[in-house]
């Protein structure tokens, strides 16, 4: 009996022992997440990275009572209903009477070359300089586009030509109207807002010249250069030579239709027309408006034109482009 029992066990000790060798090759299993005492829970086994859902980040939650110090996710996807914080909101560009207006950017820089004859630097031109009997009918757009239509289809069926000057400002409001008028006539720069160039500093006029020449070509392909209008014609030698040295000429008038002032500032058709016959030399610059005045909403420039050019015609001049004085944009 006694034999049988130390047999017994030594068979069971090498039951152990063979049971004891077989587990020895296999992975530690983890250990138990535990129930600390102030009811927290922690485990040895870290949570793998991966298993934070990609869509979602951490933020500090709001503080308040009871709360403690730790972080909780959000959706990085917008809520249906609210907008991020980066968007802005702005007038669709295919708006049949506008586009975004936008602030003027940090201009580019000034350009390498230019072509600008050196008997026409430090000066605002106010005639084409030539003793032939031609006449340039220039068209400024710096308010509204009412009379822009009437003008283009004038001029089309008279087939006279036009030079106009745009401010960055009409571009925004009026690109149709801009793009009409870059189809077939030549488009000057006539600065970003339409301010008082003198009063400015040296950079801030290079911002106005630079912003505006990019919208112009932005929205009708068309360069600008070299031609310039200061708005208000108010002038100075530093803003003429800071227009020079962005590859510009400067054109003032010869005659101002006053068409502006409309109807309520006592013009008329037959004033505008008046005006221009009597002020007609050779190489005359004319100012006119492609806008409506803002009150009385008289379009006496566009109204004025087709009678303006059977005048000058009936005595002996033709129509010529700013081009007759420069040429071709640098």
């Amino acid at each position: 009996m006694g034999r049988a029992r130390v047999g017994c066990i030594g068979a069971a000790g090498v039951v152990i022992a063979l049971m004891l060798a077989a587990c020895q090759g296999a992975e530690p299993q983890a250990t138990p997440s535990l129930t600390s005492a102030t009811g927290s829970v922690t485990s040895s086994t870290p949570i793998p990275t991966s298993t934070v859902p990609a869509t979602t980040r951490a933020t500090t939650p709001t503080a308040g009572p009871g709360s403690t110090s730790g972080t909780t996710t959000r959706p990085l996807v917008t809520p249906s209903g609210t907008r991020p914080a980066t968007t802005t909101s702005t007038r669709p560009a295919t708006s049949p009477t506008s586009s975004p207006r936008v602030t003027p950017s940090t201009p580019t820089t000034a350009p390498t070359t230019c072509s600008i004859p050196s008997r026409l630097l430090g000066r605002d031109l106010t005639t084409l300089g030539t003793t032939r009997k031609v006449v340039a009918l220039t068209f400024d757009g710096g308010g509204d586009n009412q009379g822009v239509a009437s003008i283009l289809r004038t001029l089309a069926t008279q087939g006279v030509p036009g030079s106009f000057f745009l401010t960055g400002e009409f571009v925004d409001d009026f690109p149709a109207s801009a793009r009409a008028i870059a189809a077939s006539h030549p488009v000057g720069n006539h600065s970003y807002h339409h301010p008082d160039l003198t009063t400015m500093s040296s950079a801030a006029v290079r911002t106005e010249v630079r912003s505006a020449a990019a919208r112009i070509k932005a929205v009708t392909g068309q360069d600008p250069r070299p031609w310039f209008r200061f708005p208000l014609g108010a002038v100075d030698a530093r803003t003429i030579g800071i227009v020079n040295g962005e590859c510009y000429v400067p054109f003032r008038w010869t005659v101002d239709t006053l068409g502006w002032k409309g109807t309520s500032g006592g013009q008329s058709v037959s004033s505008v027309v008046g005006r221009v016959v009597s002020a007609l030399v050779p190489g005359q610059i004319v100012l006119m408006h492609v806008g409506a005045h803002p009150t009385d909403h008289s379009t006496l420039d566009a109204d004025a034109l087709p009678r303006v050019i059977a005048e000058l015609r009936a005595r002996g001049y033709s129509f010529v482009t700013l081009g007759a004085v420069i040429g071709p944009a640098p």
